[in-house]
């Protein structure tokens, strides 16, 4: 692999890093800015929803733009949000800088991919795009562990301020190891997009996508006040925690790869109904330290297992009912995904606001996943309907 990978995947751990931490610092800046878990809960919900609209827009606008001078800019900003974020002496400021963050997610990871496959051979370039979001994989595994720990010890700012650090340096790296002559593909259009959510069949695997993933984050946007304020674990504790968690999603990104290889309907379906099973299980076992750390590894292993099978479906319908539009289908999917997050995290902070309180917070999302396993269900079916009019014709 180049060389130039590297700084590729520099910049996905810091963008990995600066998504997710916040989950484990929610306790810890709800009570800094004196605000209701909820209304903290909306911090991991409008850095989802700046990645999920900001990033076919921009990517769009952006089309014209050289690509490496657009991927220097784009840690600038993201530079720029995460100091603000440190510097935020309030709730609202902190909204605003995460959605300049997500604004530089959103267009990385759209560009960042055909970069990283535009620098190797054509048979290795999805192996150099898998190497690229091995960095937001790390991330979850260390990277937020890491600065929850930075957060609990040294305050939260103090976070956000290592990840603008993590910022300076995939700018650097950029900028010094990647060549100056990138090809660039013909821009996305916006009426592309619009054409491919017109597609009733793509739009059940976007709603399958955003009920699938985002069923998870009802319950895992609220991780650290649940570990803390019903299973009993020490603030300390959190971080270590995250650990193990990281490591189940890690596994399960793997092996939800080989599982839906051959056939992503089945194994979304058997995913899905897992997830859901797991996060209601987890409503029982949140009481027991013991059972909590076995419900937790299983639950990262599911709600991460069904992110490539996902990918893969709206890909292969993608090329039978938009054939022109593939890649604008699959970064919808993206958008997709972090609707998901968006919705969840709200929808959790609702939970947690009414009476059925916290604890409640897993059941909510297996509902979500259920929905989401129904509309699998229903997506399978009119495959086979389909399969079996092209056969009769």
């Amino acid at each position: 692999m180049p060389i130039a990978i590297l700084a590729l995947t520099i910049a996905a751990y810091a963008i990995g890093t600066t998504e997710f931490v916040i989950v484990g610092l929610l306790p810890t800046v709800a009570t800094d800015l004196n605000v209701t878990l909820p209304l903290a809960g909306l911090i991991v919900s409008v850095y989802a929803l700046g990645v999920t609209f900001g990033a076919p827009v921009l990517t769009a606008l952006t089309g014209r733009i050289e690509r490496k001078p657009l991927l220097i800019g784009l840690m600038a900003l993201f530079i720029v949000g995460n100091a603000a974020a440190a510097l935020s002496p309030s709730y609202e400021p902190l909204l605003v800088a995460r959605v300049i963050s997500a604004f530089a997610h959103g267009v990385f990871f759209s560009v960042g991919s055909t970069i990283a496959a535009a620098l190797v051979p054509e048979d290795r370039r999805a192996s150099a795009i898998a190497m690229m979001f091995m960095g937001l994989t790390v991330a979850i595994v260390t990277g937020v562990p890491l600065g929850t720990w930075i957060g609990q010890t040294f305050g939260w700012r103090a976070t956000f301020w290592a990840v603008t650090g993590l910022g300076v340096v995939a700018l650097v790296a950029i900028a010094a190891l990647l060549p100056n002559t990138l090809s660039k593909a013909p821009p996305a259009k916006l009426i592309d997009q619009v054409r491919v959510l017109g597609s009733g069949r793509l739009l059940i695997v976007f709603a399958m996508t955003a009920l699938g993933y985002g069923g998870t984050f009802v319950a895992f946007t609220f991780l650290a006040p649940i570990l803390q304020d019903i299973t009993g674990f020490s603030e300390s504790a959190v971080s270590l925690i995250l650990v193990l968690y990281g490591i189940a999603i890690a596994i399960g990104n793997i092996a939800g790869g080989k599982i839906a290889n051959r056939d992503p309907v089945k194994a979304l379906i058997g995913l899905f109904l897992a997830q859901a099973a797991v996060l209601v299980l987890f409503t029982f076992t949140a009481p027991s330290p013991v059972l909590t750390l076995v419900t937790l590894a299983a639950l990262g292993f599911l709600s991460f297992a069904n992110v490539p099978g996902l990918q893969l479906y709206v890909v292969q319908l993608a090329k039978q009912h938009r054939p022109g539009a593939v890649d604008v289908a699959s970064a919808l999917n993206i958008a997709a995904f972090n609707l998901g997050i968006a919705v969840g995290a709200w929808l959790g902070g609702v939970i947690v606001a009414s009476p059925l309180g916290l604890g409640m917070t897993p059941v909510i999302g297996a509902l979500l996943v259920a929905a989401a396993l129904l509309l699998t269900l229903l997506s399978g079916a009119l495959d086979r309907r389909t399969g079996a009019a092209y056969q009769t014709a």
